[in-house]
């Protein structure tokens, strides 16, 4: 099978708008995904049952279900219940309410992993819970789940090709279109692939990095 480098070099521009949509997507859905993670993890150490079975019944949802059908009744079903969302939205909104279940429980192990002494230290210099959580416990939980959320990162990029379902024009939709237009497979997919690696390769480094500076 022949790959006509010409013809790749005339499509690359379209892929990297497919390309920057994709990276705008999962950047934002990745900031959700931590900061919605973050605040599941510290409710489900509420006293509250409600508040506690809430989070359980978001979890269980949530990773209980695929992406793919998540995007489905966000982008299909809830126009039908008068909410509707941009694409764009709906891929940050799904992407980052998916994986926030899964960084919540990595967040919710990093902190119980802290050692009990720095709560007790802490309540020794009557630090209140803000600052307790703010200056002591955060940075210490957050230290070991550097190359656990640059997985989840990565993984993210990996699911872009799903919000093809929703007609978001990221980078796999875009491939797909123009092979669909031109007959021109290897192509397209071909730099696709070559895209993602350019994009998952430095990701993973740069938290490689981060983690050894960890242990530096």
């Amino acid at each position: 099978m022949d790959f006509d480098f010409g013809f790749a070099w005339s499509i690359v521009p379209d892929l990297l708008r497919g390309l920057s949509v994709t990276v705008q997507v999962v950047v934002l859905g990745f900031l959700l995904a931590v900061l919605l993670g973050l605040l599941l993890a510290l409710a489900q150490r509420s006293s509250s049952r409600t508040l506690g079975a809430m989070c359980a019944g978001y979890l269980g949802f949530f990773r209980s279900t695929p992406l793919m059908v998540q995007l489905y009744v966000l982008f299909f079903a809830l126009p039908l219940a008068g909410l509707t969302l941009p694409a764009f939205a709906t891929g940050v909104i799904g992407l980052g309410l998916y994986y926030a279940a899964y960084i919540a429980e990595a967040f919710r192990g990093a902190i119980e992993a802290v050692p009990e002494g720095q709560w007790e230290a802490a309540r020794a210099l009557d630090f209140d819970t803000a600052t307790t959580w703010r200056r002591l416990i955060l940075p210490q939980a957050l230290k070991p789940l550097f190359p656990v959320l640059g997985n989840y990162l990565i993984g993210m990029f990996k699911e872009t090709p799903l919000l093809a379902v929703i007609t978001l024009p990221e980078l796999f939709q875009a491939a797909k279109q123009i092979a669909g237009m031109t007959y021109h497979y290897n192509e397209p997919y071909t730099l696709m692939a070559l895209m993602f690696l350019a994009i998952s390769v430095p990701t993973s480094l740069f938290f490689r990095y981060l983690e050894h500076r960890r242990h530096v």
